[in-house]
C-alpha cells in the first residue's frame, strides 16, 4: 500500500488577506482533502470556509495538535491516515506550518515514517518582515521569544546586538502581543544609537505597519503595539 502525502498549508495572517494568500492550487487541494491536523480548530475551520470549501464541515476529520501534542500524557498518531494511503493537510494557526510552530514535530514524524511532505506557497510573517526591513536577507536568525525577566532580556538584547555587529546578521524575534511596547522600549534603551530596529506589525492587514530606523530616531517615535501581532528585527 502506498503512503499518503502530508500537505503543509499556510494560513493567512489577517482575515482580509485571504484572497491575496491563496493560489488556485490551494482551492483545489482544500476541496480534495477531508482530514487535517491543525494548531487551532476554530481558526482552521474559519480558514477553510473562507478558502471556498464546498463540502459540509461535518464531514471533515480534524485533529487539534495545538492543545495536545505538548502533553506527554496525550498519545495520538496524527499520521495514521497517511500511513494507510490518505492525503492529509497540516495547518498552523496563522502563517506557515512548522515555522515557529509546534507542527514541526509532526513534519519530523512524517519524514521518519517515509511520508512525502509537500509545502505550499503562503505567508510567513518572519520572512515578510525580513523582506520589508531592508536588513541583511542573506544572513539572519530567528530567536522566537526573548526572556521575560528584565535583566535576562537586557542581557540577551545586548548579546544579539553584538552577534549582529560581528557577523552582519539580522536578528529576528517576537513577543507576546501584550508585551510588545515593553520590548520596543527595551530595545531603544539597551541598543546603541546607530543600531537599526525594524518593527513589522499587523502584516498583510489593512493596519499593516512596517518601519526601520536607527535606535536614535526610534526615541522620537510614539507608536502603540499593544496586542498587535509584531515581528522585531535588529541589525547592527
Amino acid at each position: 500500500m502506498s503512503l499518503g502525502k502530508l500537505y503543509l498549508i499556510p494560513v493567512p495572517l489577517a482575515e482580509e488577506a485571504a484572497d491575496a494568500s491563496f493560489t488556485h492550487f490551494h482551492y483545489e487541494l482544500i476541496n480534495q482533502l477531508d482530514e487535517y491536523i491543525v494548531e487551532n480548530e476554530k481558526t482552521a475551520r474559519k480558514f477553510l470556509k473562507q478558502s471556498g470549501l464546498k463540502r459540509p464541515q461535518s464531514e471533515l476529520i480534524i485533529h487539534d495538535y495545538g492543545k495536545h501534542i505538548r502533553s506527554k500524557e496525550y498519545k495520538v498518531d496524527f499520521l495514521a491516515a497517511a500511513m494507510k494511503g490518505k492525503d492529509v493537510g497540516l495547518m498552523s494557526e496563522a502563517g506557515c506550518p512548522g515555522v515557529a510552530d509546534p507542527g514541526a514535530d509532526i513534519v519530523a514524524d512524517a519524514h521518519k515514517k517515509g511520508i512525502q511532505v509537500i509545502p505550499l506557497v503562503g505567508p510567513s510573517s518572519i520572512l515578510l518582515a525580513l523582506m520589508a526591513s531592508g536588513f541583511n536577507g542573506q544572513r539572519f536568525a530567528f530567536h522566537g521569544y526573548l526572556p521575560i525577566d528584565k535583566a535576562e532580556r537586557t542581557k540577551r538584547v545586548k548579546e544579539l546586538e553584538a552577534i549582529s555587529l560581528r557577523d552582519k546578521q539580522t536578528q529576528i524575534f517576537i513577543e507576546t502581543p501584550f508585551r510588545n511596547n515593553q520590548l520596543l522600549a527595551e530595545l531603544i534603551r539597551s541598543c546603541k544609537p546607530q543600531t537599526k530596529i525594524c518593527v513589522a506589525s499587523n502584516l498583510t492587514s489593512k493596519e499593516e505597519f512596517i518601519l526601520s530606523l536607527p535606535v536614535s530616531k526610534w526615541k522620537n517615535k510614539e507608536i502603540d503595539l499593544h496586542k498587535k501581532p509584531t515581528i522585531f528585527l535588529l541589525f547592527a
